[in-house]
């Protein structure tokens, strides 16, 4: 139990961090959820990001916003 209230308790802290270097980089005016979506891409092989941007397009283009 105490190892699971330590872990819950360092994970706390490293969301409480990631919330502060979001908030850090709003404050030096970049676009906190932009950054949010490159890191998740960034996280993705290659080819998922490729096929994921494919697919964005489709509806876009379907969207007339393209």
């Amino acid at each position: 139990m105490e190892r699971a209230e330590r872990l819950l308790e360092e994970k706390k802290g490293i969301a409480d961090d990631i919330k502060d270097l979001w908030s850090e980089a709003k404050g030096r005016g970049h676009d906190p959820r932009a950054l949010q979506d490159i890191v998740k891409m960034r996280a993705k092989l290659p080819e998922e990001q490729h096929e994921r941007q494919a697919i964005l397009e489709v509806y876009l283009r379907a969207l007339g916003m393209m």
